[in-house]
């Protein structure tokens, strides 16, 4: 006997928001209908896709469960709202024209590496795209660096420039097919192609009726080093077994140290660089395509200018077919014997932003590489490659961007309006935001000259006008000298929201984790402006959302010179050496006293005691810094960082376990309204005693890095005992190193606490902005309330 619900006869409107544009999910939707007997038609519009369907009520409710559970590959629906509306007693089913809107609520999909059907295609004899470097379908592509506007329709992407040929232009209409509305749909008759050029004349240049792609391989395997045009940008490319290649790549790029980016054609040639855990082949191999932070094998062939001193290699696979067929010549020209990898670093002089218009690549890019490999498809959005690792037994970002940008991050609460968050002057990246989702930028850099701020800006225009956002308040960093801020304060925002630095990493990681109420924060990094003027740097707080309470810190020492006392950490070990020691300590019979510079040091001690820029700081990066000096590490840095990373990797090589083997480090109460001070002169001096009874340089950074571990955890548990709060939260640009990372939470969770760290965006200034944007929401609903 039938049921109602085999015989009721209904239409509904489904209103879909997510990730559900340019990504098959129409001829999904299509599909689905036809097997399930409906009617109806759906559409791309400014909201994202909307669906009517008519038949018998059982299909459409199969129909609506398999919108939710069977989406394809790059689809996400966030939401799907669904309301019965008349019949319209329609014969068929149909895909209908993109309508726009007043309001804009589409999500863009992120650039996406090639998918497996495309690849079988790449490199099929025979198929019409054979060895096509453009090759794409709605499973894979370009999607954020070619959009111009939404809705996500060809003609509002750079790829409007290339009229389709007629077969391509069949399988854009044919709702069965795969490349259904692929907007960067194109083939070898009627797409975009690639161009290699050499600047030096050459027998290269010709042959210009040779592939192009073979040629540029070619000349890779002789030691020339090329710019490469990829998804976002330019790649700097040479040989990454030629020493002397990858050499000159650093003199010219001016890179001294940073390690390279590398390129290896698949999984197997990856692990015979480095070691590989599961989780870190799905990352490397995931449709995102980041570069992944791996342990090097020994003695692999890379040549040790790629990453001089550094024990990981960063790897990434082809997420391009121009990059799987290069991959491919320059396997066969290395042959047998040679091993296939290329380094793929920034398309940029160091601190620039990374070039990704033609002409101007040509420019900037000429005094670095010697040929160029360039294609006529216009890159809207410069993204750089997003860098990634796991760590703790999840992904940290050190850079987000390309395979992830412009996905939104979901929030628990409504944004009172729609907001603009500046982020930081290092790792810059900013955030717009309405509703419950926050839209993190690709990585901007370092707000250091006109070319980042340029970008900066531009970035914050094609923002809002993708998500169709007028910013009504802004937040910003309190430091009064950021670029970021000094922007802020300069728009015609009417609301304008100051967020201190560490707390802005602290509500980074609630926003993330939908965390309500109140947290401890431990806010660790180089350098935040604080509340009183000070530099700081190793924060223990109490924090919610809105607001914040230092509980403690470490203690305070002084930054003398401020900015040269960063590059050159010789001067934070002398200032450490000389609150432990006093005024005497040149006299200590250890290895840095004896290379000390005491006519350098002089003028630097008579600022100090005169308070002539030398601004307080509490900041544990310039802790590691001094230690880092004082082993003998490292005098002078060539990047922010270098010599904590250093102190992290000899630290790896200690030969004995020491977890619970620590210096001394002394909590130091204040008062009642004052926050407690963690002083790690008994560390200091203990360290010392090590060196002069001749202790292993690594067991000491060791033995180091699980005293701070266990100083950060032994003040949580003080502070969690009087306040009964047992969650954790752990940001800040200190927390990328692994080693102190897995020990802090180690310590903390066998103490009970749940301990909760960035996975969505990068503990360092590359997440600030998520959290300013949170703090600002929040201080926002707390005034209207």
């Amino acid at each position: 006997m039938a049921t109602v619900s085999d015989t009721t006869i209904e239409r509904r409107r489904l209103t879909i928001r997510g990730i559900v544009q340019g990504v098959g999910f129409r001829p999904f939707v299509y599909t689905q209908a036809i097997q399930c007997g409906l009617t109806g038609f759906v559409l791309n519009n400014s909201l994202g896709v909307t669906i009517e369907v008519e038949g018998v009520l059982a299909q459409i409710e199969r129909f609506q469960h398999a919108m939710r559970h069977d989406t394809p590959p790059l689809a996400h629906v966030d939401t799907m709202e669904v309301e019965s509306i008349p019949l319209c007693n329609e014969q068929n089913f149909r895909i209908a024209h993109s309508e726009a809107g007043d309001e804009r609520q589409a999500l863009i999909s992120p650039d996406c590496a090639t998918c497996p059907d495309c690849l079988r295609e790449l490199f099929t004899p025979g198929d019409r795209r054979f060895a096509y470097p453009f090759i794409n379908c709605t499973n894979c592509g370009p999607r954020f660096t070619i959009i111009q506007d939404v809705p996500y329709d060809r003609e509002k992407t750079t790829m409007r420039a290339f009229t389709m040929c007629p077969a391509c232009q069949a399988e854009y209409e044919d709702p069965a097919n795969r490349r259904f509305h692929a907007q960067p749909n194109a083939c070898p008759v009627c797409g975009p192609h690639v161009q290699f050029q050499a600047w030096q004349e050459t027998q290269a240049d010709l042959d210009s009726k040779r592939d192009q792609i073979a040629l540029a391989a070619e000349q890779l395997a002789q030691g020339v080093i090329l710019a490469i045009k990829g998804l976002g940008g330019y790649h700097l490319a040479c040989d990454a077994c030629n020493a002397e290649a990858v050499q000159r790549l650093r003199q010219r790029k001016r890179r001294e140290a940073k390690p390279f980016a590398l390129m290896v054609p698949d999984i197997e040639i990856a692990q015979q660089l480095c070691h590989i855990h599961e989780n870190e082949a799905t990352l490397l191999q995931s449709h995102r395509r980041p570069i992944v932070l791996l342990d090097q094998l020994p003695k692999n062939p890379v040549a040790s200018g790629v990453a001089p001193g550094y024990d990981t290699l960063g790897l990434m696979l082809p997420y391009t077919p121009l990059h799987h067929l290069l991959l491919r010549h320059f396997r066969e020209c290395v042959g047998a014997e040679g091993v296939p990898v290329l380094v793929m670093t920034s398309g940029n002089l160091s601190e620039e932003p990374i070039a990704y218009r033609d002409a101007d690549a040509r420019t900037r890019l000429a005094p670095i590489a010697e040929g160029m490999l360039s294609h006529n498809r216009e890159i809207h959005m410069r993204t750089d490659d997003s860098v990634a690792r796991v760590i703790g037994g999840g992904i940290q970002f050190l850079r987000r961007a390309r395979g992830y940008v412009p996905e939104p991050i979901a929030l628990s609460f409504d944004l009172p309006v729609p907001l603009l968050a500046c982020g930081g002057h290092l790792k810059n990246t900013f955030c717009v935001g309405k509703q419950r989702s926050a839209f993190l930028s690709h990585h901007i850099g370092d707000l250091e000259n006109w070319e980042t701020l340029t970008s900066f800006r531009e970035g914050i225009t094609h923002f809002q006008r993708l998500f169709d956002i007028e910013p009504q308040a802004i937040a910003y960093d309190l430091h009064p000298e950021y670029l970021a801020t000094k922007y802020a304060l300069e728009t015609d925002i009417s609301q304008k929201i100051g967020v201190q630095h560490h707390h802005a990493h602290i509500t980074s990681v609630m926003a993330e984790h939908q965390l309500e109420g109140s947290v401890l924060g431990i806010a660790a990094d180089g350098t935040g402006y604080g509340t009183d003027g000070a530099i700081w740097g190793c924060e223990i707080m109490e924090a919610t959302l809105g607001d914040f309470t230092r509980l403690a810190h470490l203690a305070y020492v002084p930054l003398p010179g401020g900015e040269q006392a960063i590059r050159q950490p010789w001067r934070m070990a002398a200032v450490y050496l000389d609150q432990a020691f006093g005024a005497s300590f040149p006299e200590l019979p250890i290895p840095f006293t004896h290379m000390l510079d005491r006519r350098a040091w002089r003028p630097i001690s008579q600022m100090i005691e005169r308070q002539l820029n030398s601004p307080a700081t509490s900041s544990l990066g310039r802790l590691f810094d001094a230690v880092a000096a004082l082993l003998g590490l490292r005098r002078e840095v060539l990047y922010e960082g270098q010599a904590a990373i250093e102190l992290e990797i000899l630290a790896h090589k200690a030969g004995l376990s020491m977890e619970d083997d620590c210096y001394p480090f002394a909590i130091q109460e204040q008062g009642e309204q004052h926050p407690r001070l963690l002083n790690v002169a008994p560390t200091i001096r203990a360290i010392v005693e090590d060196m002069k009874r001749g202790e292993s340089s690594a067991n000491i950074a060791a033995r180091f890095h699980h005293t701070i571990a266990e100083m950060l955890a032994t003040i949580c548990c003080d502070l969690g005992a009087s306040s009964g709060q047992r969650r954790v939260a752990l940001s800040g640009g200190v927390f990328q190193n692994r080693f102190l990372l897995e020990e802090v939470q180690r310590r903390l969770e066998a103490s009970g606490f749940h301990v909760y760290v960035n996975r969505q965006v990068p503990p360092n200034d590359g997440g600030l902005c998520l959290g300013q944007l949170a703090t600002a929401a929040a201080r926002l609903r707390t005034a209207t309330s």
